[in-house]
Parts: structure tokens; sequence; C-alpha cells
């Protein structure tokens, strides 16, 4: 399926039915009963909330009782998978907390509260048996990736190679074909945040130049790498790119980028896409995110390759078992959170011991999900970058990543899974490793004194383009304030920010702006208003906040490109601000050239007077 990139604001929600529709086997749905409870059990549910665990299967479910209403969910946190727990601070009796990271969830209305706006829990149907006991019953349409299936059959060695290039990048060789994902292979990534640990083969765009196809899973640039296709765009600019068909378009900002590619295809979640007759691939959406994030199925003669890449709940957790390859993000660390919060709890040992506790909890996670899906080969990916511009000092030393060595070790301890830590340039052949994961040819790694890690970066044109936004006519004016955020479009919120543009060292940049934004009204008060009101602190290293600002782009490059420094009273995470600011903002940027002929001729009538 093509389709011209202007129509790729469809949301996803149009298209599924409940995968799409035209697909017979895709409107089936089946009932799984994942609880049963006896009729004692069933007369034994207390008031309010109840824990339940299915004894045979380990899961865990919550049940909510109010008089004969009754209310279910399965106990797993929405965000992250984490377990929910009695939330003591509940005096009504209606809400749990995640113990991963404090997240409240009103069982009685299934939406969380904290963070507020943010989702809703995923309700399982309550049914009653002939002898009044309960049934708790999930309904799912049938796994996508079983409809017209295929047997798998011998490989030859050498017919399916993958190859690490470096980040997510991977170069697969499937037969007479080449598909590539995720390519970011220079510059940086988040404004300046994001510099590649490793050092890509040195003939990575001549490999790229070639592929039959590019997958892009989703918009972050250590995935949508506008440099890297720039220099690709220069030599072959209608390589065939498919991404899947998210609610914000992944390329929403092509023309911006002044990137010439013409050969785009938006494909519908869930359908198999056919490349040749051995070879098709799947696009699924991310639970969570199913706004941005993908993540892949790519079989050839029946071996499913699954690369989830960073998505928090791929496919809403529901995924194919036993593929051949299976490939994840590991590290921890894609996020501006603790390191760049300050007051409060917010110590240097309090960011150190939560940091590390939840490095630890993404290991186990991620360990547990490979026993659960039990894939052939396991290979950590996506989580190779690294904080190297000197003001980034203080990141770096924080931001503790996992280790994908220790990751692969927790995963040998508890399954049988083959492991591959990967070094760019190093080759896995799948058909030598499913006959014999011992075969010292199943994977070569580069050759001796192959330079592997990054010891110096590019920094000067990057910054170049940065520093270009500070002096802009824009700043000029003090009107420009107004005329973003009223582009931006986010009021009607009970929430002051303060916003600071500073230095490097996030000082106050002399000359630069500090003002205050009333998202209740919208208004810009000078000073905070008499009203009860949470407060953000917001401040902004000018070249990349005036980056932004002028781009129109989303305010990822200042959060998760650790470009702030945020304190916030009271410690609450303002779900439905920063999710408009990540990822809702208008798609086509602020009318720049507008608000300065408006401004112009606003100071000729008043110099007529």
């Amino acid at each position: 399926m093509k389709r011209d990139l202007k129509d790729t604001s469809t949301s996803h929600k149009e298209l599924l039915g409940p995968f799409l529709p035209g697909m017979e086997q895709s409107l089936e749905q089946t009932t799984e009963i994942l609880l049963c409870l006896s009729p004692a059990e069933a007369a034994g549910l207390k008031e309010g909330i109840n824990f339940v665990r299915n004894k045979s299967t380990g899961k865990d479910y919550i049940l909510y009782k109010k008089q004969s209403h009754l209310r279910a969910c399965k106990n797993m946190c929405k965000h992250q998978g984490g377990l929910f727990i009695k939330d003591i601070e509940d005096l009504d009796g209606r809400s749990v907390r995640c113990t991963k990271h404090n997240w409240k969830l009103d069982v009685s209305t299934m939406k969380y509260i904290n963070p507020p706006g943010s989702f809703c829990q995923d309700e399982l149907v309550v049914e009653k048996d002939k002898e009044n006991g309960l049934l708790l019953l999930e309904l799912n349409p049938p796994n996508p990736w079983d409809s017209d299936p295929r047997s798998p059959e011998d490989l030859a060695f050498g017919e399916v190679q993958v190859t690490y290039l470096t980040h997510a990048c991977m170069d697969l060789k499937l037969g007479d074909k080449r598909v590539v994902f995720d390519p970011w292979l220079i510059g940086p990534a988040f404004a300046r945040g994001w510099w590649l640990l490793h050092e890509p083969p040195s003939d990575w765009l001549e490999r790229l130049c070639q592929v039959d196809l590019i997958y892009i899973s989703h918009m972050h640039s250590d995935h949508l790498s506008y440099p890297t296709l720039k220099k690709l765009a220069e030599r072959r600019s209608n390589i065939p790119i498919y991404v899947g068909n998210t609610e914000r378009p992944v390329f929403w900002n092509l023309n911006r980028s002044g990137v010439q590619l013409t050969n785009i295809h938006v494909v519908p979640f869930g359908i198999w896409q056919q490349v040749d007759r051995n070879l098709r691939f799947m696009i699924l959406m991310d639970g969570v995110h199913p706004e941005m994030d993908t993540c892949i199925i790519v079989e050839y003669k029946g071996h499913k390759i699954l690369n989830t890449v960073d998505c928090t709940r791929p496919n809403g957790g529901r995924l194919p078992m036993k593929v051949d390859l299976m490939m994840s993000d590991f590290a921890g660390g894609a996020s501006g959170f603790p390191m760049t919060f300050s007051g409060g709890k917010f110590t240097e040992e309090w960011k150190a011991q939560f940091i590390k506790t939840e490095r630890k909890k993404l290991l186990n996670y991620k360990a547990r999900l490979v026993k659960d899906l039990q894939p052939r080969i396991y290979c950590p990916f996506a989580g190779y970058f690294v904080e190297s511009h000197p003001s980034d000092k203080y990141i770096k030393e924080t931001n503790i990543k996992n280790d994908p060595d220790e990751l692969n070790n927790l995963i040998k301890k508890n399954s049988d899974v083959v492991t591959w830590t990967p070094r760019p340039g190093a080759t896995l052949d799948l058909g030598r490793m499913l006959k014999d994961p011992t075969d010292s040819k199943g994977i070569i790694e580069p050759p001796e004194g192959t330079k592997i890690y990054k010891d110096s970066w590019d920094f000067g044109p990057y910054l170049k383009i940065l520093n270009a936004a500070v002096g802009d006519e824009i700043f000029l004016h003090a009107s420009w304030i107004k005329e973003y955020f009223t582009w931006a479009g986010f009021k009607d919120y009970n929430l002051v920010v303060r916003m600071i543009e500073t230095d490097e060292d996030f000082n106050p940049f002399p000359g630069g702006y500090d003002y205050l934004v009333d998202f209740l009204d919208l208004s810009f008060p000078k000073e905070r208003p008499s009203r009860e009101h949470p407060y953000e602190e917001i401040r902004s290293r000018v070249d990349v906040i005036r980056h932004v600002v002028k781009n129109g782009l989303l305010w990822d490059d200042l959060y998760i490109g650790f470009q702030t420094r945020l304190q916030r009273d009271p410690d609450i995470y303002h779900h439905l601000f920063w999710n408009h600011f990540q990822i809702k903002l208008p798609l086509t940027p602020p009318n720049w050239k507008s608000f300065l002929t408006c401004y112009e001729q606003s100071r000729a009538e008043i110099s007529q007077g």
C-alpha cells in the first residue's frame, strides 16, 4: 500500500477494525478465560478492591466490587508493566499504586489518576457461570501474524544474514533482498543531546544505497535521522521507506527538513506486506504510545525476526512466541528524568538510587519478556548512545545505562535462549545459528583492529544550525511568546510554567527571555497568579529552545535531549502538558513570516499616529 504523504494524518483508530477492514480473518474475535472463581470465592469478594491470582498461570488480576457491580483488569500497569499494590494514601478504597513508578489507577473508573489525564486501563469481561461462580474473560482479535501461516523452510548458510551497524540500525540480507532498520549513522539525536557510542562500518552509506527497503519505527531522531537520510537522499532519493500509519505521521517534518525523499510508504498495522514470494513484513503498534511508536515482524521462508524497538508494550503485550531472532532496546536512560530535575527529593543520592533501581527493573523486565516469548536468539540493541558533548558531562556521568552483557547473562540463567551482543560490522548467519548455535562461523565479528567505539564527534556543523536560531529576527520582539504558545494550542489546564532561556551552564542567558505562561487561560502574567496552582520552572539552553520554537519542533529535543533543567511544585508529572508538547503540537510550524509582517505593520501604524 502506497499513500501520498499528504494523507498520513489518518488516525490509526480509523484504520483498525480491530486490525483492518476488508480482511475477513482480521474481524474474528476469540474469547480467552483468564480466571475462574468458584461460587464460594465469588461470594467471598469484599466491597472495594480485591487482588486475585490464577494459581495455575501465576497471573494477577484486580476486581472492584460495588454492591452487585463488578469491574476487572489485569494487575499490570499500562506504563511499563509494573504490579499494582494497595494505595495507602487512598481513603476511599478505589485506587491502587504501581510499584515501579507510583502511577495510580482508580479501579472504580479504570482511569489513571497519577499522572492525571493519561491512560485508561483495559478492562476484562466479568461473567457469572451457571453455579454463580465468576469468569474473567479477555476478548482478543487473532494474532495478525497467524493469518496465512507458513511453515519454516531450511535455510542455506549465508541465505539470511543480520549485520549490526550501530544503535538501532540492522542490515538484513534475506535471500536476494536487503532490509535496513532505523538508520542513525551520523550526527546527533535530540538536538545535541545524544551522539553515537559506536563507530559505524565505514561502508555504511554504500550499504544503505543498495538496500531494497528501509523500515523506520518512529519519529524520534535516534531512529528517524535526517542527517543520515540527507546523505542517502543525495545518492538515492527514491529508496523505498516504510513506516506505520501512526496518528502523528513519522515524516511529519519532512518538508521542513530539506531532505528529498520521494518513495515513502505508510502502511496499516497488522497486515502482511509482501516483498517477494519468500519475504514479507508486518508493522505493529505500541500499546502505550500507539500515536507514535511501532515495531515490526519480518518473515522469510517462514522464519520470523521480531524487532520491538523502543515500544513500551509492543502490540499491547501480545507477541509471537518462539521467533527465530528477537531484538529490543535494553539500556534505559532515554529520558530527562530524573537527571534534569532539582529541588525537593531530587538530591544526587536520590537520583543515583532511583536510576540504579529503575535500570535493574528494566533488566528484569526484558529478561522475563525473553523468557516468556522464548525466541531462538535474542539481541539487545537500540541503546548505544552517549552524551558526549562536553557541556553534558554531568548527564553522561549520571545517566548510567544497562550493560547488554549483563542482560544476556541474566537471560542465560533463566532460559536456553541464545544471546548476541552486537558490535558494529558483526554479522549473524541465521541458518548456521539455528542449525548449531555453537558454530564458530555463526557470528562473524569485525576484523581485529576495527574501531568499535567513537572517540570524537563532529559537533561543529550541528551546533552551528542550532546557534543560527539565537539571533533570528523573531526573537527581537517579545510578542513571539504569545504567538508561539497560541500556535501550540495547549490551554484550559491549571498549570503555570516559568520559562528561562539559559547559557550552556543553565544560568540566565544575557538578554534572554524569562517569562510566565498560565495555561489555564493562556495568559502571560508578570507574577504568579494568586489562585492555587501547580508550578514548573523550565530552564532551557537558548540555542535549542529557540531552534525548537522557530521550527515548530517537538519538545523531545529539549526533554529527552537533556537540554533543560526542571523544578516543579508540587512534585507531580503533568502528563497532558508534556504529552501535548512532545507529541501533539500542530503539524505545520508557526507562521513567522506573517508574524513579522504584522509586527512591522503595527509599528508603522503607531508611528503614523
